[in-house]
């Protein structure tokens, strides 16, 4: 009887208990650098911002994301570096000072309407295209509809339409 299969089984082990757990994937709970909600979203603070393969400066830049309030979904935390998620479907780790609380939102669908008031009847202020991001002003946790602002207006989308907002969520001013 050999004793080879034993020996891998007990390392990895002992190597996966060594390991800090950085707090990958999402999932409703509290991070553990932040106390915060883990999922939630932010959005990115500058127009470059380094996403690494893993919790740490020692880690390779996977991409750079060159889009000032972009908003990100955070997954995970690690000490000072939190896990995001992209609306590209994009992950990776940004250090916690090229993220901010301030809310954003980017259009996934091909068109979105941008009403003057939180109802399809509403008036129409702008139709936006798909990739258009601005900033979330509020949502009521039942409504539809977000209030958004962007660089030229303001008005409501549907929460279909965007990204950075979860359902049934409430976003205040």
């Amino acid at each position: 009887m050999s004793r080879l299969p034993v020996i891998p089984a007990f390392l990895t082990l002992l190597l996966c208990a060594a390991a800090p757990d950085p707090g990958i994937g999402p999932g409703p709970g509290i991070g553990s650098a932040t106390n915060l909600p883990v999922p939630r979203f932010v959005s990115l603070r500058s127009d470059k911002v380094n996403v690494r393969a893993g919790p740490g400066f020692q880690y390779p830049v996977n991409w750079v994301y060159q889009r000032e309030g972009l908003p990100v979904e955070i997954i995970g935390e690690f000490d000072v570096w939190r896990q995001i998620l992209a609306p590209d479907g994009g992950t990776g780790w940004v250090h916690e000072a090229t993220i901010r609380a301030k809310r954003g939102f980017y259009v996934t669908s091909d068109e979105a309407t941008l009403y003057d008031a939180p109802n399809s009847n509403a008036g129409v202020v702008a139709y936006l295209k798909n990739g258009v991001s601005g900033t979330l002003l509020r949502c009521g946790a039942n409504s539809q509809y977000c209030k958004v602002a962007t660089k030229y207006e303001n008005g409501y989308l549907a929460r279909s339409d965007i990204w950075g907002v979860f359902n049934g969520e409430a976003v205040k001013p």
